[in-house]
């Protein structure tokens, strides 16, 4: 478990981070939202003992990054894809690493095969693209096989595959038990693989919950129904007093009543579905609470009908 207690940052007269508290469970991937420069990599730097907090703590496990015997072992983080020698060979550079924890040589193997690049351990890091030093990332900080791993923008650069594989790997390390802390900008990805979230803005706490329900706090959820007997259904749930709003292709919209209920009617008027879905997105959540906190916004340009 990760716990940040009143965490604070000033950097002369910026206050990056504002008494901060939140827990990071274990057994659950955790998404880590904000906006930029709402304080996300100055908390997970704090964190692994990069930047020294004005105020408060943070612990992992119950203890100061700084006093781990073996951090590696302990926790993994991938910050900046790119914080590599690029003239040293990706197996080199994670063997060095591995020295320092007493992490056997047979390890580096491991984890080069397991982000899929073993067919090119030998090449500096320098010569990789953006997704291949991700891999190199994700390997450094699956090397010593730990409990609590960070991961700041993780799928930068890959292509859908790759996005799809971390993914995976993310939901198998949480499956295992672990503490799983992901910051990302990509919020379809985040819908797809967090289960609790901790929302910051202007370096404060905005929501420390589940992804269900922070969509529900802050987006109106509805119901999209599409079925051969959609007026059938559609006037049995007006009778009910539900607004119902139809739309060009046939289907119907249901406002306040849960996508559940609206199945279970269908279901006792023996109505088949062809569709039945909830729309509210983690994005659109993500923007109403956040919306206060946003430090640069674009704007229309003024250049006239032509654009830029």
């Amino acid at each position: 478990m990760i716990r940040a207690s009143g965490l604070t940052k000033r950097y002369g007269s910026v206050l990056a981070v504002d008494h901060l508290s939140f827990e990071v469970p274990s057994g659950v991937v955790t998404g880590f939202l904000g906006p930029n420069g709402s304080g996300k990599s100055t908390t997970m730097r704090m964190i692994m003992g990069l930047d020294e907090p004005t105020a408060g703590s943070v612990t992992v496990g119950g203890r100061a990054y700084r006093s781990l015997p073996w951090p590696l072992r302990e926790v993994g983080a991938l910050l900046e894809a790119k914080a590599i020698h690029p003239g040293r060979r990706a197996r080199d550079h994670l063997w060095a690493l591995a020295q320092t924890n007493d992490i056997p040589r047979s390890r580096v193997d491991e984890v080069l095969e397991l982000v899929g690049l073993t067919a090119v351990a030998r090449r500096r890091a320098g010569t990789f693209s953006l997704g291949m030093s991700q891999r190199l990332g994700i390997a450094a900080a699956l090397l010593g096989d730990p409990q609590v791993l960070l991961f700041d923008e993780p799928v930068n650069g890959l292509d859908p595959e790759g996005i799809r594989w971390v993914r995976s790997l993310l939901e198998q390390l949480a499956s295992e038990g672990r503490t799983v802390f992901v910051s990302s900008h990509l919020m379809s990805e985040m819908a797809l693989i967090a289960e609790q979230l901790v929302v910051i803005g202007h370096g404060r706490l905005v929501a420390e919950t589940s992804v269900a329900a922070f969509i529900d706090e802050h987006v109106q959820r509805t119901t999209v129904v599409r079925s051969p007997r959609a007026g059938e259904l559609a006037a049995a749930l007006a009778a009910r007093g539900v607004v119902v709003l139809h739309r060009d292709d046939g289907s119907f919209v249901v406002r306040d009543l849960p996508m559940a209920e609206v199945g279970e009617l269908a279901g006792s008027l023996g109505i088949a579905l062809h569709e039945l879905s909830s729309q509210g997105s983690l994005e659109e959540a993500f923007m109403a609470s956040t919306a206060g906190s946003v430090e640069f916004h674009g704007g229309t340009t003024g250049a006239g009908p032509g654009g830029l």
